[in-house]
């Protein structure tokens, strides 16, 4: 074989060796980034070619799947009650990615998901029955917070103190997820609820944290019962009224200006809500030990999955002991969502023991069979028994003659605490209202923790309270968590 030849058959056996390399690159790399690409039309239509698993509250399908009429997509999402569950559903779109457990369980839901294939399904290459997403939730507890909070922008969670179970995640302005599901509405209804002002597609309940204002002293008095700095709620602290912040000559000042709050104990300044005894507990404390607390209870866990992503609740770091003096009021820059108020009245009516938050109680095949159980949730101590019950006393004391009355049930011990939060540049803004509580009933001992916060509504500014606003809603959800 001459010279010329040899070169040109070596050159044609390089040509078909990049050949070979590039259709492997392309068959086992980029195909598999093809097909999960979220612009491939092909997946969209394999998803919508059958109907979708269910989300299941109380033994009840709050979704389906209904025939198009139009479009290559045979299937779209159905939603019963969308706005009532949209916190806790989310959407499934055939134009935009999912959200909540719609977007949690995806593969499940439409059937993708591995576990669900029988051996001749993974031989066929045929896509299994989709699965189904059984969830906590109490449907009375999520409609009493949704018909209470009526058309007030705020959020609310109910919890199981001793399961862990979330009972109830509500946002208003809610949203019907039905309107985002068929792709050739769905562009209308977004730019429709993404310019709304209100934010209907914020998760309240969930994803928006607020100053917690004065829910938060809670936090401040396990932080001091625990640390030995009182040994009782009703020792008598050191705490002058008015007081005036470390290093300014700003003064405190309390709601209520006829309040017993000079030295009061832990109970009476729960009771009065006094900024004066917990600003002051704060920066005798310091800053480092009311963290500690404060992260035992949840806040900074960027990590806090329901299994949805919950936004972090922050308490801050690298303080001037005047600003540390505000975080003991919930002020500054703590921030909380509903759900980490909520765990921190649970905590405390569980004796100290906080069990890790879910909204889901396990996953099935479409024949029910279960292919996850939550089982027994994670628990760990926040704070000792005896500090859990001398909050639970002052708590009730809140309820039964101090800022938290509009929360008593009948027929249920309620101990509380409430909050108004500041909001804007000098408070120029109208406050955000709120509720921490525990309740458990007198006859079965059922028990529910919950936490609302109104953001706005239509109140005049000055009868913006938790009491006034937050109050009757958390009275509602454990009257309908309670109930035999």
């Amino acid at each position: 074989m001459n010279k010329t030849i040899r070169r040109a058959s070596a050159f044609t056996l390089l040509l078909v060796l990049a050949l070979l390399v590039r259709a492997t690159w392309v068959q086992f790399y980029e195909g598999r980034a093809l097909a999960d690409d979220k612009d491939n039309r092909r997946n969209a239509i394999e998803t919508y070619s059958a109907p979708l698993g269910n989300i299941i509250v109380g033994g009840r399908s709050v979704t389906g799947s209904a025939r198009t009429t139009t479009g290559d997509l045979e299937y779209k999402r159905t939603y019963t009650d969308g706005r009532l569950y949209a916190a806790v559903t989310g959407y499934a779109s055939q134009a935009y990615a999912p959200t909540q457990l719609e977007g949690i369980y995806t593969d499940l839901l439409n059937g993708t998901d591995s576990r669900l294939r029988s051996v001749m399904d993974t031989l066929t290459g045929r896509r299994a029955d989709p699965g189904n997403v059984i969830t906590t939730i109490d449907p009375d507890v999520q409609r009493a917070a949704f018909d209470a909070l009526g058309d007030k922008k705020g959020g609310a969670v109910a919890v199981d103190p001793k399961t862990g179970r979330i009972l109830a995640a509500v946002s208003t302005p809610s949203y019907d997820p039905s309107s985002l599901t068929d792709a050739g509405t769905a562009g209308a209804a977004w730019k429709k609820l993404t310019t709304d002002p209100d934010k209907p597609l914020v998760n309240r309940a969930l994803r928006q944290p607020l100053p917690p204002g004065s829910t938060f002293k809670l936090v401040v008095a396990a932080a001091a019962l625990e640390d030995g700095l009182y040994t009782s709620v009703d020792q008598r602290t050191d705490s002058p009224d008015p007081y005036t912040l470390p290093g300014t000559n700003r003064v405190l000042t309390n709601e209520d200006p006829d309040a017993p709050c000079t030295n009061a104990t832990i109970r009476t300044a729960l009771q009065y809500s006094c900024n004066n005894v917990f600003a002051k507990m704060a920066v005798t404390l310091g800053q480092d030990k009311v963290k500690a607390m404060a992260e035992k209870f949840g806040f900074n866990d960027d990590e806090l999955d329901v299994p949805v992503r919950a936004y972090t609740s922050v308490y801050p770091s690298d303080m001037y002991p005047s600003q540390t003096a505000l975080t003991g009021i919930g002020q500054f820059d703590v921030t909380a969502t509903p759900l980490q108020m909520a765990l921190v009245s649970a905590a405390i009516a569980n004796g100290g023991k906080l069990v890790a938050p879910h909204m889901v109680d396990r996953v099935t095949d479409s024949g029910g069979d279960v292919l996850r159980d939550h089982g027994d949730a994670d628990s760990r101590e926040i704070m000792s028994p005896s500090t859990a019950e001398q909050l639970r006393s002052a708590m009730r004391t809140v309820v039964e003659k101090g800022t938290g009355t509009n929360a008593r049930v009948p027929g249920a011990t309620v101990g509380g605490k409430t909050g108004t939060a500041q909001h804007g540049e000098n408070n120029s803004q109208v406050p955000y209202a709120w509720f921490t509580s525990y309740g458990t009933s007198d006859s079965t001992g059922k028990e529910v923790a919950v936490a609302v916060v109104v953001e706005q509504s239509d109140a005049a500014r000055s009868e913006v309270s938790g009491n006034g606003l937050a109050a009757p809603v958390a009275k509602a959800m454990m009257r309908a968590a309670l109930e035999d």
